[in-house]
């Protein structure tokens, strides 16, 4: 079976009469293990279910749904590969003009809160249905959570949806569970990577013992801002899928009770999830293009979760701090399936994830099951986390060695604190693959707003341009680094914002990438920019609306697509200790 099927006729082809599990997602059907339904998809039927997939339903009429007639089990719902909101507003609380994982580009093919809407429609359509939440919008909105587009704390996404069971993180593991205790009429209580809400009787009942910890309530949060940010250190200590407490956070008279995160996909588990057959491309009914499929159409996803903890991101609520790597044996055959592809033009366009010289790395477990740090990475490297980047230079080479293959590239951009502990990976890097142009992401200059995004000293920034500009010369190459920077970050001042004006200004550098600050649910950053507190719960300043905002946006804006010379910027001398003056 190449594709899911998505209509009766598609059912049909695949010897189904009925499904058993019907999965609704607001992208385009791209069936890619880069795109979450599609993994789900995939291994639910690789479990023995019966899986149809509608994409981009008309959310105004129950019969957008019923297509294949009522499920037998339950459905699943995703907003897709990122929330929503995130995917309809700008940071300035507009609307879009192109959506990345619709077809053309063409936004307005999902509702806002599409998990609410989705699930509400598959109820309207299919009465009494079990309704199973999953996604990225699920996991970032499991508890009480700031939603910055409304301005206003909304509870766990599973209150207004109404849905029977929330499964967050990647979902390997739950989602067959779940639909197993469905088709035997068990309870739902007690899997780990799910959370539920129990009615007031229920609630009444629930003998937490000593397995769960209880959040600050949704009504708490309503009349205290620090609630949020308290929920949210509990929320980071407890992530830890080898010694995380579940947690419970009541709302009214209901209780949600959270269990604790799945223990991690094992390198062998994490091959076969990203070995099932996929078709690589689009649904045959996609006409056009689909700008976030461009992108990955020629990559190869190697790893999952990510060691940084960085406070704007969302991705470790999500999948997790611990690095799960492939093997490369997996890797390397599907380089070369990849390579038999019609459309392969001999570039395979990134190896990576959440960053591209994450592979390979490791950790000491049984410290790790003690641990209930934020980040492996910040204020200092854990001592137990293992990142020389032998695994993965040994990758490339042999990668780079597969009939076919004229060009390997890394495009997931490179983490500046573990670029300098991997010098033989970096230089390697820098010599055979890059594209032109290698994505870092110093996310600001100024150490106090480093600080509060728990990103290491600039400083690393400035070596890795030095030794960037160093090997290139030393190749022959005209290369780039493309940084991100961020403007207005919680705590980030006109004054801070100057640093990285100063620093670009200096060296005439014209940005590719800018990103205006948006509070992602569940994060660090979104608490402090509520709560207009730093972790430790000193005052920082807040910039709001539109018009606070606008003149940080400028400082990044007027220097995207400008003048530029022509080479490295970081061929030119280094700032002479400017970055270090406040």
């Amino acid at each position: 079976m190449e594709f899911l099927p998505i209509n009766a006729e598609e059912m049909k082809k695949a010897g189904y009469d009925e499904l058993d599990i019907l999965l609704i997602t607001g992208d385009f059907y791209v069936d890619h293990p880069s795109f979450g339904v599609a993994v789900i998809g995939r291994w639910l039927t690789a479990c023995g279910y019966r899986v149809g997939l509608i994409f981009q339903p008309d959310w105004k009429t129950p019969d957008s749904l019923r297509v294949m007639g009522r499920p037998r089990l339950g459905v699943g719902v995703t907003s897709g590969n990122l929330d929503s909101m995130v995917n309809l507003y700008t940071a300035g609380r507009r609307l879009r003009r192109e959506d990345a994982y619709s077809e053309n580009g063409v936004p307005g093919k999902r509702p806002p809160h599409a998990l609410v809407v989705y699930a509400q429609l598959a109820r309207q359509a299919f009465p009494r249905i079990p309704v199973v939440l999953g996604g990225l919008e699920a996991s970032l909105r499991r508890v009480a959570h700031y939603d910055y587009w409304q301005d206003k704390i909304r509870p766990s996404v599973l209150v207004d949806s109404k849905a029977d069971i929330l499964c967050y993180g990647m979902g390997e593991k739950p989602m067959p569970e779940i639909f197993r205790r469905l088709e035997r009429g068990e309870s739902l209580a007690g899997i780990r990577g799910t959370a539920v809400l129990l009615g007031k009787q229920d609630a009444a009942a629930f003998n937490p013992g000593d397995r769960y910890l209880e959040l600050p309530s949704y009504e708490e949060h309503l009349v205290n801002r620090d609630a949020l940010m308290t929920a949210t250190k509990m929320l980071e200590a407890e992530m830890n899928p080898f010694a995380g407490h579940g947690l419970l956070q009541r709302c009214g008279e209901r209780l949600l009770v959270v269990e604790p995160p799945p223990e991690p996909l094992t390198s062998a588990e994490l091959d076969r999830v990203h070995e099932l057959g996929y078709a690589g491309r689009p649904h045959p009914s996609c006409k056009g293009r689909i700008p976030a499929y461009e992108t990955i159409r020629d990559s190869v996803p190697a790893i999952r979760g990510c060691p940084g903890g960085c406070a704007f991101c969302g991705l470790v609520a999500h999948q997790g701090r611990q690095v799960m790597s492939r093997s490369p044996e997996s890797i390397l055959r599907e380089i070369t399936a990849m390579t038999k592809k019609p459309w392969f033009k001999g570039t395979v366009s990134d190896i990576g994830g959440a960053a591209g010289n994450i592979f390979g790395s490791e950790t000491d477990r049984e410290f790790c099951a003690k641990c209930r740090r934020s980040s492996c990475l910040f204020p200092h490297i854990c001592p137990h986390y293992r990142c020389d980047g032998k695994k993965l230079l040994e990758l490339l080479r042999k990668a780079s060695r597969i009939p076919g293959v004229k060009h390997l590239y890394i495009n997931s951009g490179i983490r500046l604190d573990l670029a300098l502990r991997q010098p033989e990976l970096f230089r390697e890097i820098v010599s055979h693959h890059v594209s032109g142009h290698l994505k870092v992401a110093p996310e600001h200059l100024h150490p106090e707003v480093l600080k509060l995004m728990r990103k290491n000293p600039a400083e690393e920034f400035y070596r890795i341009q030095e030794i960037f500009e160093e090997e290139s010369r030393r190749c022959g190459k005209e290369q780039y680094l493309v940084p991100l920077f961020i403007s207005n970050f919680p705590g980030c001042t006109a004054e801070h914002m100057k640093t990285v004006d100063d620093f670009l200004s200096r060296h005439r550098w014209s940005l590719q990438q800018v990103q205006d600050y948006i509070p992602l649910p569940m994060t660090m950053g979104a608490a402090m920019y509520y709560c207009g507190k730093a972790p430790d719960g000193h005052p920082i300043p807040v910039n709001r609306g539109l018009a606070e905002r606008r003149p940080q946006i400028r400082v990044l804006k007027k220097r995207r697509n400008g003048p530029r010379e022509n080479r490295s910027p970081s061929s030119a001398p280094r700032p002479a200790g400017n970055h270090r003056k406040h």
